[in-house]
């Protein structure tokens, strides 16, 4: 039998973010796991204690030794490797998540030799909120920057470059799932990047909110140990020094009415992406995609031909779940029994998770597009099949130059029936239209007829 000791861990991992999938969205952990979330706890501690005695010069923070604000600094920029560990055996004893934070900032200013009244002011005047807040906003804005938007930009870089290579690639539209007007392989790709494009840019806008304001938001301790000083002018300039906004405004908490715009327009992204997934899934099952073959994969345990588009299909999952946990937060987060209650602290620990399997449809459908090749003839194929779909344009034609009936006349002839090429000049041919007009209509064809979707596609 197999050591237990030995085995992958992932194995007996209860969520597939943090079993199966887990090199996949490793960047995430790295954000967004117990140990990264007491990191970022620690750095706004450390933080907070520099600028009492840089920014605000309180009276008795002035003989701190640069030794302790050295400490205090190194801990800002990246907390020492075994910082979770201790952080984690201390809560155990004390049930208390963010004071066990405070307490190992204390220990490590200490041992720089801080003196007793120096370590007073790790934590000073702030509620647990004040460092949540802070912390999660400087996860999200990380994740944003450094992780989700990087791998949306390669999608929509894959999008641009197929949109431009097809602009002229000929393509049969389906509406309703039946033959309609033909567009161009590039213009519907264009189509896509265009939505992700706005999708993204909202996405970026969203500011990210934070406070430093005390238990209620109203700086009540702050000013009662220090009133003469601006705490309003001084909470702003710290929060924005972490590259956040200020927020004067919040009870307990900061009401996270920004989390959820950010949870809102991922989610949009996550739809734009399902679409897609889906259109892709389809256009690969009627041929106008080829998939490249890996060698050594296997498609089907039964049926050796096949190819399955796994990647499209994983992403059209992931993103679902993705959306599902988003729009729960969207709801959930900004909603608070009067000042505070605690509901919002173990919904935000799920933000890693949701954010995990958007980031992984997202590897998914990079991995799948990198697989695509598209199949001219194919499509051409389906245009030949399909000449009823210049009914539209002759009828139009017809319309301009004011021959009766004419969308009547187009209809009894194409619906429900397969009409050649043939057919169609010989029915041009009787039509009451200036010579060089029914020259124009029996020169063209299904792969003709795309208006400007060639212009289009190439100019996005």
């Amino acid at each position: 039998m197999t050591d237990r000791a030995a085995r992958d861990p992932g194995l007996d991992a209860l969520s597939p973010i943090d079993g199966r999938y887990a090199p996949r969205v490793r960047e995430l952990r790295e954000l967004f796991s117990e140990a990264a979330l007491i990191r970022h706890r620690v750095r706004v501690e450390a933080e907070w204690f520099r600028f009492l005695a840089l920014d605000l010069k309180v009276p008795e923070l002035a003989g701190v030794k640069p030794a302790v604000l050295d400490v205090a600094a190194a801990l800002a920029r990246e907390a020492g490797v075994d910082e979770a560990d201790t952080v984690k055996t201390t809560e155990s004893t004390i049930n208390h998540d963010v004071k066990a934070v405070e307490y190992y900032l204390r220990d490590q200013l200490a041992q720089a030799g801080a003196t007793p009244a120096e370590l007073e002011f790790v934590h000073f005047g702030c509620t647990s909120e004040d460092i949540n807040n802070l912390s999660y906003a400087l996860m999200l804005s990380r994740a944003r920057t450094e992780v989700l938007l990087p791998a949306l930009q390669r999608v929509h870089s894959w999008l641009i470059t197929r949109a431009h290579a097809d602009a002229e690639v000929p393509m049969l539209s389906r509406t309703h799932g039946q033959a309609a007007s033909p567009t161009t392989l590039g213009k519907e790709l264009a189509n896509v990047a265009a939505r992700l494009s706005r999708g993204i840019t909202a996405f970026a806008a969203v500011a990210p909110l934070g406070k430093m304001n005390g238990a209620v938001g109203n700086w009540n301790a702050h000013l009662s140990a220090y009133p003469d000083v601006d705490w309003r002018a001084a909470g702003s300039r710290f929060v924005r020094s972490l590259g956040l906004e200020w927020n004067e405004y919040t009870i307990q908490i900061e009401p996270h009415d920004w989390i959820a715009a950010y949870c809102d327009a991922l989610a949009r992204i996550d739809t734009i992406l399902i679409d897609f997934s889906r259109d892709v899934w389809g256009y690969v099952s009627v041929g106008y995609f080829r998939q490249r073959v890996v060698a050594g994969e296997v498609g089907s345990s039964t049926m050796p031909h096949k190819v399955n588009p796994i990647d499209f299909e994983n992403a059209e999952g992931n993103l679902g779940i993705a959306n599902a946990l988003l729009k729960f937060f969207a709801e959930k987060l900004p909603i608070s029994r009067w000042q505070r209650d605690l509901t919002d602290s173990t919904v935000l620990r799920n933000l890693g998770p949701a954010l995990g399997h958007a980031l992984l449809a997202f590897k998914s459908l990079e991995k799948g597009l990198g697989r695509l090749a598209a199949d001219p003839a194919r499509m051409a194929a389906d245009l030949d099949q399909n000449w009823e779909v210049l009914g539209e344009a002759i009828q139009t034609v017809m319309r301009r130059y004011g021959v009766a009936n004419a969308y009547e006349r187009l209809k009894d002839l194409t619906r429900g029936q397969r009409v050649d090429g043939e057919a169609l000049r010989a029915f041009v041919a009787t039509l009451p239209l200036p010579e060089e007009v029914r020259a124009r209509l029996s020169q063209l064809t299904p792969s003709r007829y795309v208006g400007l979707a060639a212009e289009l596609a190439r100019d996005i």
